[in-house]
This record gives C-alpha cells, sequence and structure tokens, in this order.
C-alpha cells in the first residue's frame, strides 16, 4: 500500500530490527557472536530482534559492527519540503 504519512514509530522499530537482524545474517553473524563483537549482552540483542526494543548506546555499538552506523547520521537533520503544484509534477 502506497503511503504519505510518514512511518509511526511502532512501524520504524519494526523495519529497523528486521533491517538489522538480516544485515547479522548477511554478514555470518550468529546473535552470539554479535553480541560478543559489539559490547551489547546477549539477551538485549534477542529483545531487539523480537521486539525493537534497545539502547540508543546497543544500536549504535550494533551498528558500528554491522558497518551501517554511517546511516544515523543524518537523524534529525532538516529536509526539503516538495511541494507540488500539479499530480504531474508528482509523476515526473
Amino acid at each position: 500500500m502506497l503511503s504519505f504519512l510518514p512511518p509511526t514509530p511502532s512501524e520504524m522499530m519494526e523495519t529497523i530490527k528486521t533491517k538489522f537482524k538480516a544485515r547479522r545474517k548477511a554478514l555470518g553473524y550468529t546473535q552470539p557472536e554479535l553480541a560478543e563483537r559489539s559490547g551489547v549482552s546477549l539477551g538485549s540483542l534477542k529483545r531487539f530482534e523480537r521486539t525493537g526494543q534497545i539502547s540508543l548506546e546497543s544500536l549504535l555499538k550494533l551498528a558500528l559492527v554491522l558497518e551501517c552506523l554511517e546511516g544515523f547520521e543524518g537523524v534529525c537533520e532538516k529536509k526539503e519540503n516538495m511541494k507540488f503544484e500539479s499530480i504531474e509534477e508528482i509523476i515526473e
């Protein structure tokens, strides 16, 4: 479904946990390996992959090990609002 509304916090948590889990698997890490490498407790990692709940510090530690920390640099940067005058502009 196409939505013009921003994602809810719950939807964003679901997206992030899914991406992190997929990245962990793509890099070939087990949960215990990633926990050890990142310094995040195994329990916290398991809870994150199950529910999306995690501290910011732990999330950033995981991102560092999973080589996706640079994606957080743009958080809270103001984006230009794109305003369209017609449906044709949107399509273009």
